[in-house]
């Protein structure tokens, strides 16, 4: 009975978006994707489904109570943006209470209610759902609601980031459709095949991995959107997603760089290249453990001198002044630009050659026999780099570093395989180092989840308990925290769980006829519904029924 309901409420919302489509709004964005989003729903976009691309989709879909605002901390609450909630208060230190806004409907005409919330709520809280969100929200206690449009959040404790864990992990889900379900049983149903939202953007149609479409919705309560229908093109070929650009049959794609060649060929063809801070962090994982055995150390990478030596021996700002340009910086750790701490650390340590010598000596690791790769008891200085197949910057990047550690007599190689084998090593710990790359959310609180010693994402079984002691320190600093955070992220240099290579920028190639353009670090298309074409540059692909 509950899975007839749930699909005749589903009839209901395309019906709607069909009668909309009939009224829709003028004006079309076309995005390139190197990924489909197979699971766009929030709390279940875990382990394989923790996808960027998921993510993006979501956000165009789903509302936050409220959204931090471009550019400021997120320990700022006067600098939260309503969405869902209209206003909100504190009753003491460990209360939040949120009021709903009575014109939030979601798209199948029902309104947002506290019960929404609260429903939402609990499946993030509970591990056996959404195991990393519930790690990240450990500090809530309880979500409760008082009448359809009053949210109280109690906290287990005082500290800074109260405000940002109430509003940003969850976005509500419609508890009307989904409350009869098995909690399990959400991802495979209707609704996870066509999702209804309450974001300025309804599901329209799909092409199942080749194409997604999303119709405005012209009685958006935060405001009537600009842009009338959102196109995602997906493209796994690098040189496919450039091409729908420079074709003319898109107008916009995430990191068109690397190469930099591409950036005069999209300026030729009216483009702009528009950059943001990012959540993403490149590295060289060091596997403190052996091979596919974690009860044991690794001959070579378990010893910090070792690790300290391998990061000394690259010239990172060079590497990525060759193929990034302007568009990165080494980080300081695993710190993204997007993070307030990017400006506030130290620099990341310059090529040392001299002092990689001396720590690898130090580590009895010498050339005895005159070959040009350093040994110990017979056993070469020889390490492999796992890299993905579909990512030709990281292999280049694996390549640079080769060579430099070549100089310092260290045998790096290089195995490419293709993503799902890359993944299998990754999740058994089956390499020596594996290049990685890590989307985090915009808050030190998520370090914790890979660079700790119980981190749900810790994959080579680094431990330093020093960090983890002020990592936990931070999160529960009543005041500024960034020094407490800044010690962490030294004491983590110091030990050498990665070489931290790359700290991007997202480049955003965006057509010039698009105007009022805002882009959010993190989810860049959030605000599309704000923008607008410019009068006189619209195409033939714009002109649909109103």
């Amino acid at each position: 009975m509950m899975r007839t309901a749930l699909a005749i409420s589903l009839l209901a919302g395309l019906a709607a978006c069909d009668a909309s489509a009939q009224r829709q709004l003028p004006g079309t964005l076309v995005i390139v994707s190197g990924e489909y989003a197979t699971l766009p729903v929030p709390t279940l976009m875990e382990g394989p489904a923790s996808t960027t691309e998921n993510t993006h989709v979501a956000d165009l879909l789903f509302l936050r109570l409220a959204v931090e605002g471009p550019g400021r901390s997120t320990l700022d609450e006067s600098g939260y943006q309503p969405q869902l909630a209209r206003s909100w208060s504190r009753r003491d230190s460990l209360t939040l209470v949120f009021e709903l806004d009575p014109r939030a409907r979601w798209h199948d005409g029902r309104p947002v209610t506290a019960q929404d919330v609260v429903f939402t709520f609990h499946r993030a809280l509970d591990p056996a759902i959404a195991p990393s969100i519930a790690e990240l929200l450990e500090g809530i206690d309880t979500v409760h609601a008082e009448g359809q449009r009053r949210v109280v959040i109690s906290f287990k404790r005082t500290y800074p980031e109260q405000f940002f864990d109430a509003t940003h992990y969850v976005q509500p889900l419609p508890a009307h459709l989904l409350r009869g379900l098995d909690p399990d049983s959400i991802a495979t149903a209707e609704y996870a095949r066509a999702p209804v939202g309450n974001g300025a953007y309804r599901w329209t149609r799909t092409v199942p991995g080749q194409m997604l479409e999303f119709t405005a919705n012209p009685a958006f309560f935060l405001g009537r959107p600009g842009i009338g229908r959102i196109v995602i093109r997906v493209a796994t070929d690098a040189s496919a997603r450039l091409n729908l650009l420079l074709s003319g049959e898109a107008d916009a794609l995430r990191g068109p760089v690397p190469p930099l060649s591409n950036r005069e060929q999209l300026e030729a063809r009216g483009f702009r290249l528009v950059t943001i801070p990012s959540n993403s962090v490149g590295y060289l994982l060091f596997n403190t453990r052996t091979r596919a055995d974690s009860t044991r150390p690794h001959p070579i990478l378990a010893d910090v001198r070792v690790r300290r030596a391998l990061v000394l021996a690259l010239d990172r700002d060079a590497m990525l002044r060759s193929m990034l340009g302007p568009y990165a910086k080494v980080p300081y750790g695993p710190i993204p630009t997007s993070l307030w701490l990017s400006e506030l650390a130290p620099e990341a340590a310059d090529r040392d050659s001299t002092q990689a010598a001396q720590l690898l000596h130090a580590a009895g690791w010498r050339d005895s026999n005159g070959d040009g790769i350093r040994d110990r008891n017979g056993v070469p200085l020889a390490l492999t780099v796992e890299v993905p197949g579909t990512s030709m910057f990281r292999r280049r990047l694996t390549e640079i570093a080769m060579a430099q550690h070549r100089e310092l007599g260290i045998d790096l190689s290089m195995t490419v395989s293709d993503r799902g084998a890359w993944m299998d090593r990754l999740n058994s710990g089956n390499f020596d180092v594996i290049f990685g790359s890590l989307t985090q959310e915009p808050t030190p609180s998520a370090f914790p989840l890979t660079w700790s010693c119980d981190g749900s994402g810790n994959a080579s079984g680094w431990c330093e308990p020093v960090v983890d002691s002020l990592m936990a320190a931070a999160r529960q600093t009543r005041g500024d925290a960034t020094p407490v955070w800044l010690a962490a992220m030294h004491e983590l240099e110091k030990s050498a769980p990665a070489a931290f290579l790359y700290a991007p920028y997202e480049v955003v190639a965006l057509h010039r006829r698009y105007e009022d353009v805002s882009l959010r670090p993190g989810s860049p298309w959030m605000m599309a519904w704000r923008w607008r074409i410019r009068d006189g540059a619209e195409l033939a692909r714009d002109r649909v029924r109103r």
